[in-house]
């Protein structure tokens, strides 16, 4: 690994988020917080920006990026971050502990929305906003940004795309990767601002509507009320929120070719259609399941379902109900729902629909040849047939999935209280989900996980927010030869 080109990009990504924390702190003195989250965020952002501003300075010369190099960028650009993005907490005095400081920056940049504060209406507006960026950047990716706004990058800038898009593919809407990290920054903006739009209308200040908007195209989850969007009790907000949460779901390339006049471009799509058929599945069994057990009406049930439903299935997590008390197959459909999360190229955690459709057609094909041993049967999905190494490399990232999650369920199980906690606190942070079940469940947040266990499940979001292979590649020997 070429260490001084990885260090100097990393040192642009430092220096923007320091722009940012100043930026929070305009919003903290706009909005006549205490003294002490105004010098926290000043004092955060002047630290970070000299850090990044030194390490840009020792690191200069030619930028050469190999596929390593791009690896090494965005698994130790991502910890860097989540290493600044902590200061605003600590400092301001919101998070006392070094850890529960990590974690909570983690969470916004992966887009976990796992949280550990309570009170959050006590909480100063700028380290709130601090706290919804951190979402912003992270949804489409902070060194996606960087790509954007680099010219010099080259080829080197198809290594950190590759490291950090999530999915099994990465659409390219253009033959520059710059173009195409601009072209998906352009339509996640436009696509913030006109939900923040939309939710303004339904009586939402600025600052809640954009902090929302933020962590619902991001899929995080982080509210500005300690009830999170249940605590606006608005038909029409949360008719808003699923609506935009869904699409937050989708391929951001197809909202591209749509809006750029391709109008079946959602439909021609195979992963959009199964996505679809998953989502709508999921929220009708949960609305039918909560219905006369849970709430007395259907309509209060259809509330419930699509919106929780929504929720988890992209990945956003927020919560306008206590689903830890649905029955046991609402709760189970929740926990299925976390393994699936969005498509390829959205802001969604999870293993993808498109690996999942893929693993299911492959088993399909393995049960006919079963019992036609001589046919010829074939993967396709689009119309297109996959190879067999394609499906080999998709198999291999699903097992690979299921095993870090058994691993990490079993340690998690040394720091909490009951297997129902550690199981879903390991899926919610791997699949970027947030809220759990049991002692992490919605109305409750991780607080009360031990540091050590804190760290292990900000492990977990970096490994599913950068899809495992980024992250475990660094732990191979090989990885830190030149």
């Amino acid at each position: 690994m070429n260490i001084r080109a990885v260090a100097h990009l990393i040192s642009f990504m430092l220096i923007g988020l320091a722009l940012a924390m100043l930026f929070c702190m305009g919003i903290a003195v706009w909005s006549d917080d205490p003294a002490a989250a105004v010098r926290a965020l000043g004092l955060s952002g002047g630290i970070v920006v000299i850090c990044g501003s030194l390490l840009w300075f020792f690191t200069r010369g030619p930028i050469e990026l190999s596929r390593r190099d791009g690896f090494g960028i965005v698994t130790f650009g991502w910890l860097a971050a989540a290493v600044a993005g902590a200061l605003p907490y600590l400092l301001s005095g919101v998070i006392a502990h070094p850890v529960s400081a990590f974690f909570e920056s983690m969470s916004g940049l992966t887009t976990t929305g796992a949280s550990v504060l309570t009170d959050l209406e006590g909480i100063s507006r700028g380290i709130l906003f601090w706290r919804a960026l951190t979402h912003f950047f992270g949804g489409m990716g902070v060194l996606i940004l960087v790509v954007a706004i680099i010219p010099f990058l080259g080829i080197g800038g198809m290594q950190i795309y590759r490291a950090e898009m999530p999915g099994p593919s990465k659409d390219r809407l253009s033959p520059r990767i710059t173009t195409t990290a601009k072209l998906l920054w352009a339509v996640y903006v436009a696509m913030c601002i006109v939900q923040a739009c939309l939710l303004m209308l339904g009586g939402m200040s600025v600052f809640d509507a954009f902090c929302h908007a933020f962590a619902t195209m991001a899929t995080g989850g982080f509210s500005t009320r300690s009830q999170s969007v249940g605590a606006f009790n608005s038909v029409y907000i949360e008719i808003v929120t699923i609506i935009f949460m869904f699409l937050a779901g989708v391929n951001f390339s197809l909202h591209y070719r749509t809006v750029t006049g391709n109008w079946r471009a959602y439909f021609r799509d195979t992963e959009f259609r199964f996505y679809c058929l998953v989502w709508l599945t999921a929220c009708v069994l949960l609305s039918g399941i909560t219905w006369r057990t849970i709430y007395g009406g259907l309509g209060q049930a259809l509330r419930a379902g699509f919106f929780q439903g929504t929720a988890i299935l992209t990945t956003t997590g927020f919560v306008t109900e206590d689903f830890d008390l649905w029955p046991a197959a609402a709760r189970t459909i929740l926990v299925i729902l976390m393994f699936f999360g969005g498509c390829a190229g959205s802001t969604g955690g999870g293993m993808k629909h498109l690996r999942i459709l893929i693993v299911i057609k492959n088993i399909l094909r393995e049960i006919h040849l079963f019992m036609r041993p001589q046919a010829v049967v074939k993967v396709k999905v689009g119309g297109r047939t996959l190879s067999d190494s394609a499906i080999s490399n998709i198999t291999a990232f699903v097992i690979l999935f299921l095993l870090m999650f058994a691993v990490n369920t079993l340690l998690m199980t040394f720091f909490t209280p009951d297997l129902k906690t550690a199981l879903s606190s390991v899926i919610a942070t791997m699949g970027n989900i947030g809220p759990g079940l049991g002692g992490v469940g919605p109305m409750v947040n991780y607080a009360e996980i031990p540091e050590a266990g804190k760290m292990l499940l900000s492990f977990c979001m970096l490994l599913g927010r950068l899809e495992m292979y980024t992250v475990l590649i660094v732990f191979l020997p090989g990885f830190w030869k030149r």
